[in-house]
This record gives structure tokens, C-alpha cells and sequence, in this order.
């Protein structure tokens, strides 16, 4: 008989391993990101931390340029009492330690705009430690909860800034200038807990005005006085914190929460491929809104940090009783001295806008960040006899609305404060309408020289009081319109709207809606 073929072996089963893989995956919790911030913060002081060069913004190149600057030989820093005094400021305003013995580092790295090979930093021992800022910032549908958070700040350290390259691609070549090196800075160093852009940009915002108010730093990042450098990893909840990676120099608000929003998602594309996030140093490039890479990160001992020879360390005094004898407490900083000079922050004055005038939250946010606004506010409330809540009305929607959209300041604003209050005044005394007010602030806008009273009079603005004259457009309107009043009478009382709007068309908004309607009312029934 003749042997039968073996069967075909039987498949070999599937490896319970990957089964059990992807469940483990998919019960994984998702990866999210973590932030922290390097901010430099230009000192607003009128020389250098070292020197006593000037510091101006767009001066002529190496126009500004100490022989200590240019890392001359026999050069020997000599201290900024000013820039002391701003660091500690800044440091009791963010609830940080203020050490009372700080110590200036070298710290060493080879750029060319940098000509003494290194940086005087605080690197061991910084000014201010173990600080916090509070930020708020909306979310919801509509962008008007607010959410409040914080940050520790990890130190406060003086420390210079170097020079600018200017690089010359038609001839390949880089120029250098100068100006800047050896202006004070102050670096703020933010713990890694904030997760997302929002929070970051809030944040930088938040310290923004906080700066701005103190004096301490004019914060416009559009000429490079703060800088900031996000470091951003992510990981899953739980585990360890991932390669971080550096994005550097970013100067404007927007940029930064665009910049780690799309670093957060690059680097978790990058894990979810099963790919390696490098510690690395990255751009942002505003135009395509992604980060690039620079650099490899340099290791701590790259820098080789020593103390450094050519300044002692620096003291500051809880009070002019601490300081030494033979020193003149007026050439000293004194804490007790500087805490007295706070002035009242951001997050104070928004809870003092909402407790005093009944005002939104969101609208405290808005007159705290423009410059000038809150005075510009408050002007008009002591003028007019409106409430505080229309008057917000006003400076926000038509007085912010134009501004913007000339790029103006509040300063430069055409319509005083008396002027603005002039018109409400007009409309709460039912001399013009509110529709009519907002056509006579546009004019008064094209043409500041002329009053409130001006315009109204030339445009015949006044408000239509008399009863038999209103009788008559109203009965006017009701003759003009058969179809219209009988709709009404069937029942359809939302035409009586379209008859309305025909007054308010024939008398330039003159009229008062609720004395109309009832008029028309009566009229049709």
C-alpha cells in the first residue's frame, strides 16, 4: 500500500508576548509634556554691570565699549550698585530667599562676541533663590475661566551678557559689535512644572508685567531685553522625567507657546516611532513654526565654572542698623530699604479692580496689561457719572478696539479721559443714544480738536424727546408698512422689530428704543 503523505504541521501559535505588549501599551497613560524656563532679563540701568559704559538700544556699533568690555589686558570689573539693587528687588517681588553673601563664577566658553573667553556669572552661589510666580491664564469655550497656577523659581543670578554677531553672508564674513557686552542681566531659572505653551507664555507674561512694574527690567522682547530659553521633555506620568532638549532665544510671547507646543509633539512623534530624543540645542523658526536643531548640549564641565579672582563677595543688609561701621549704608543695598519701595504688583491690582469698581476678571487682565489703561480707566470713572461696569464697556471695546487697530499705546490715544467721560456723561442723561454715542466717538477719533458738544450740535445728533414729534415718525412708519401691521395683529410679534429698526433708520438712532416700542405697541394693537 502506499505510504500516506504527513499532514501539514499545525501553524505554530501566536507569541503571547504581543498580545500582552500592546495591551500593556494601550493601557499606558499618555505621555505629557514638561517645561521649564531660562529667562535673561536686561537690566533697566543706564551703564553695565562692570563698567561704566552707557547702554542704549540701536547705538552705533562699538559706540559703547569700556576698555573692561573689550577684555583689555589690566582691566578689573568694578560692581553696579544698581544692578544689585534691581536683582534683589526683583527677587523680594517673586517671594524668593535673598542670600546675604552671594559669590561671582567664571564661566568659560569660546564665542567670538564674548572677548574675554568666559562670563561673570553667580553660578555657585546666586542672589536670589527659592522664589515663586503665580500666573493666571483663560481657558474654556469662550476664554473666560480663569485658571491659576505656579512656578517655583528655582534662583536669581546677576551675570553679563556678551556681544552680537552680524553675519555677513554676501561677503562670509561676521562682524561683531560690541554694545552689549558686559550689560547686567538677571537669569531667572523656573522649575521644570509647567506642561504646555499656554502655561509658558502665562507665565513669561505674568513675570512681564511684574518687572515692568518694579523698574527693574522695560521687558520688551521685541529689542532683546528678556530672552527666554525653554527647556522641554515629556514622559509619561509616573516615570522619569525624559531627555530634555534646549530651545533658545525665543523673543516674543507667541513664539515661545508655538515653540514648545510643537517641540512637545515632535518629541513625542519621535518616542511613539520607537526613536531616541536627543539632548540637543534647538531654534525656533517663526515662519515655518517648528524648532531645528543647533547644537549638541554642552555638558556642565564644558564650561569649567571657577570662582571668580577680580570680585569679592557681595553682601547685602536686612537693614541700614546691620551694616558695618565704617560703611556708608547709602553706598550699601539694604533689603529693609528696597522692600519698602514694592510697588503694587499685577495680581494685587487686578483684585483691587474687581473688589473696588464690581468689574470681570477677565477685563482686570486686560487693564492690567496694557500700559497706561488702568489710569486711563480710573480717569474716566472719577468723571463721569456712569457705573464702572459701563465704562469698562467702553475703554474695552471701542477705546482698545481703535488703538489696536492703528497699533497705538494708550498714550498716544486721540480721546482723553474727560473726553471719553464727556460722552457717557451724555448718554446717561439720555441726551444722546448709545448707538448715536458710538458714531460721535469715531468722529471725535478722526478729529480730537473738536468737543463732544461740537459734534453733536453739527450732526444733529440730540436726542428726539418730544412725544408728538416721536407720535408722528411712528405713526409715519406704521402708515408705510400694511403688511407689516398686519403680521402683528395675526399674532407675530417679532415684526414689531423690523418697524422699530425703521425709526431708529429714520431718526439716525435719536430715538429710545423702549419709549418707540411702546409707542408702535399701541399703535398696532
Amino acid at each position: 500500500a502506499a505510504r500516506s503523505s504527513p499532514a501539514d504541521p499545525p501553524a505554530p501559535p501566536l507569541p503571547k508576548v504581543l498580545f500582552i505588549s500592546w495591551a500593556l501599551l494601550s493601557s499606558l497613560p499618555q505621555m505629557v509634556g514638561v517645561v521649564g524656563l531660562e529667562i535673561h532679563a536686561q537690566i533697566q540701568s543706564t551703564s553695565k554691570l562692570f563698567s561704566g559704559s552707557h547702554v542704549r538700544f540701536l547705538a552705533p556699533p562699538n559706540s559703547l565699549v569700556s576698555h573692561f568690555d573689550a577684555s583689555l589686558p589690566g582691566t578689573l570689573p568694578v560692581l553696579n550698585r544698581r544692578c544689585v539693587a534691581a536683582a534683589v528687588l526683583t527677587g523680594l517681588a517673586l517671594n524668593c530667599t535673598i542670600n546675604r553673601k552671594s559669590l561671582f563664577d567664571r564661566k568659560h566658553y569660546f564665542y567670538a562676541d564674548m572677548p574675554a573667553g568666559y562670563q561673570i556669572t553667580q553660578q555657585r552661589v546666586p542672589i536670589a533663590v527659592n522664589g515663586m510666580l503665580v500666573y493666571s491664564y483663560f481657558e474654556g469655550r469662550r476664554r473666560n475661566q480663569v485658571v491659576t497656577k505656579s512656578v517655583k523659581i528655582k534662583q536669581i543670578q546677576l551675570e553679563q551678557d556678551s556681544g552680537k554677531s552680524l553675519h555677513d553672508d554676501e561677503r562670509s564674513q561676521t562682524l561683531i559689535d560690541l554694545n552689549r557686552a558686559g550689560v547686567g542681566l538677571m537669569e531667572l531659572v523656573m522649575e521644570p512644572e509647567m506642561c504646555c505653551g499656554e502655561e509658558a507664555a502665562a507665565a513669561v507674561r505674568e513675570l512681564q508685567l511684574i518687572l515692568q512694574a518694579l523698574g527693574t527690567c522695560q521687558a520688551n522682547m521685541a529689542e532683546g531685553q528678556l530672552r527666554v530659553d525653554a527647556n522641554v521633555s515629556v514622559h509619561r506620568p509616573g516615570e522619569h522625567l525624559g531627555v530634555r532638549t534646549e530651545v533658545k532665544n525665543i523673543n516674543s510671547v507667541r513664539h515661545l507657546a508655538k515653540a514648545i507646543d510643537y517641540e512637545i509633539q515632535r518629541q513625542m512623534e519621535v518616542l511613539q516611532s520607537a526613536g531616541k530624543v536627543l539632548n540637543e540645542t534647538r531654534a525656533f523658526d517663526s515662519k515655518s513654526g517648528n524648532t531645528i536643531p543647533m547644537r549638541d548640549k554642552e555638558g556642565l564641565q564644558d564650561y569649567r565654572f571657577m570662582p571668580e579672582p577680580n570680585l569679592p563677595p557681595l553682601f547685602v543688609y536686612d537693614s541700614e542698623a546691620s551694616v558695618p561701621a565704617g560703611i556708608d549704608p547709602a553706598q550699601v543695598v539694604v533689603i529693609e530699604r528696597l522692600s519698602g519701595q514694592l510697588p503694587e504688583l499685577p495680581s494685587v491690582k487686578r483684585t483691587r479692580l474687581v473688589e473696588t469698581y464690581g468689574i470681570l476678571q477677565e477685563h482686570s487682565f486686560t487693564l492690567v496689561n496694557e500700559d497706561g489703561l488702568i489710569d486711563y480707566f480710573e480717569n474716566v470713572v472719577q468723571t463721569t457719572k456712569a457705573e464702572p461696569r459701563k465704562v469698562i464697556g467702553w475703554v474695552i471695546k471701542e477705546l482698545i478696539g481703535n488703538l489696536n487697530s492703528q497699533n497705538l499705546k494708550v498714550s498716544q490715544s486721540p480721546i482723553s479721559p474727560c473726553a471719553l467721560a464727556e460722552l457717557i456723561n451724555l448718554v446717561e442723561s439720555g441726551h444722546i443714544s448709545s448707538s448715536t454715542a458710538k458714531q460721535v466717538f469715531q468722529e471725535m477719533w478722526k478729529a480730537p480738536e473738536k468737543t463732544v458738544g461740537q459734534i453733536v450740535k453739527e450732526q444733529d445728533l440730540w436726542m428726539i424727546n418730544d412725544k408728538e414729534e416721536l407720535q408722528k415718525i411712528c405713526k409715519r412708519i406704521v402708515d408705510s408698512h400694511p403688511e407689516e401691521v398686519q403680521i402683528i395683529r395675526g399674532g407675530n410679534k417679532k415684526v414689531l422689530n423690523k418697524l422699530m429698526g425703521e425709526v431708529q433708520r429714520e431718526t439716525k438712532g435719536r430715538t429710545d428704543p423702549v419709549q418707540i416700542r411702546a409707542i408702535l405697541e399701541k399703535m398696532v394693537s
